[in-house]
């Protein structure tokens, strides 16, 4: 299980990115919503759509959930 938070601010395509705990571009603490512990990142990501509906995994930490 990992811990996941969400980027308050989002990217110039509107997207809100969602990190992994381990990650080395999660935002400050004041940038970012703690999500929770998930098993997995599609579970992370569809948890952020709740508050921000364009969210997208993180490129370099959750790659596997992360569309372009």
């Amino acid at each position: 299980m990992t811990n996941y938070y969400v980027n308050k601010n989002s990217q110039h395509n509107g997207d809100h990115e969602v990190h992994s705990s381990s990650c080395l571009n999660l935002p400050a603490e004041f940038n970012r919503i703690f999500l929770g512990c998930f098993a997995d990142c599609k579970s992370a990501v569809k948890e952020a759509k709740k508050t921000y509906p364009k969210s997208n995994g993180c490129y370099h930490c959750i790659p596997e959930c992360h569309t372009s």
